[in-house]
């Protein structure tokens, strides 16, 4: 019965934003807005505007998702992960009601909701690497031919068919920029900035603005590029340690749920006590906690190796 009420209520939730036509991620980042509705004072919109407030929570974890999946080109697909994420949420619904534990509702329900937002988070590990291996051959090879040339425009159009996407298609927008939109190069230069997140990116685009005023700095390029090959050097050195700790999480993960059926062979009045008493169900809930907060964590704590500047 609990679970015909289960699936009427979340097809009448489906049902109504449907009929609605609200999209469930304006629907989840417009219920902070519904704290306040008094109206702001103007000192306070001032300081809203000017303070430079970090995003913290869900908030941030979508943002990133979703400049992840702009950067990799696949920027589409962030609906596909909202559904994904409300389908993976009425599962851990489900199984929790299954397990008749209403202390691991919220638990799996918020967790498994999580995961397709972790899980590009995680996969972003590897496209970034690629990145800046990418980085080092465009800018190097880029670098030398400005070092003889003078000429951005002209070192870019020597090496770009040479570059492999993503990469390629931002030196080809400059190109086209330059050429055909505006023949001002400093401020394709500054538009160039923004295309591609890497610090030692930046600071490459950032010397070569100043190399337009004065060529005699142009050998300041070359310890710049030279910060990547740095980075590749450590990151490859330092890849076991890096990925530890996932290891360590995914073995002692692994332990903890495969006690919860070895119990059951063991001793069975553990399990009865675990599974079916008020006390079991609490630290059940407990250990599904810790398992989706120590994921989180890791996930965190598993990024390559950038330079800050």
């Amino acid at each position: 019965m609990k679970m015909m009420l289960l699936v009427a209520f979340m097809g009448m939730v489906m049902g109504l934003f449907l009929v609605l036509d609200i999209s469930p991620y304006d629907f989840i980042l417009a219920l902070p807005k519904l704290k306040n509705t008094k109206e702001k004072s103007l000192a306070l919109k001032i300081k809203e505007l000017t303070s430079k407030k970090k995003k913290k929570g869900l908030k941030l974890l979508i943002d990133e998702t979703k400049a992840i999946l702009k950067a990799t080109g696949k920027e589409a697909k962030f609906t596909m992960i909202l559904i994904t994420s409300f389908s993976l949420m009425v599962l851990g619904l489900f199984l929790s009601i299954l397990m008749n534990n209403l202390f691991l509702i919220p638990v799996l329900a918020i967790g498994f909701s999580l995961l397709p937002f972790w899980y590009v988070r995680f996969t972003s590990i590897r496209w970034k690497k690629e990145l800046n291996s990418e980085l080092e051959t465009a800018l190097s090879i880029i670098t030398t031919s400005y070092l003889r040339s003078e000429s951005i425009i002209t070192a870019i159009e020597e090496n770009v068919d040479y570059i492999n996407p993503p990469v390629q298609d931002v030196f080809k927008a400059f190109l086209t920029q330059t050429k055909l939109i505006n023949a001002n190069i400093k401020m394709a230069l500054s538009g160039l900035k923004t295309k591609i997140e890497s610090s030692v990116f930046h600071e490459w685009v950032d010397a070569l603005i100043d190399c337009q005023e004065d060529k005699n700095i142009k050998s300041t390029l070359t310890p710049i590029v030279s910060k990547l090959s740095d980075m590749r050097i450590v990151s490859a050195e330092l890849d076991y340690l890096l990925y530890e700790p996932i290891k360590e999480y995914v073995t002692m993960a692994l332990l903890l749920i495969g006690n919860i059926p070895l119990m059951y062979f063991l001793n069975k009045d553990w399990y009865h006590t675990l599974m079916f008493t008020g006390i079991g169900k609490v630290v059940l809930a407990i250990c599904g906690t810790v398992i989706f907060v120590s994921l989180a964590a890791v996930i965190k704590l598993s990024r390559p190796i950038e330079y800050k500047r």
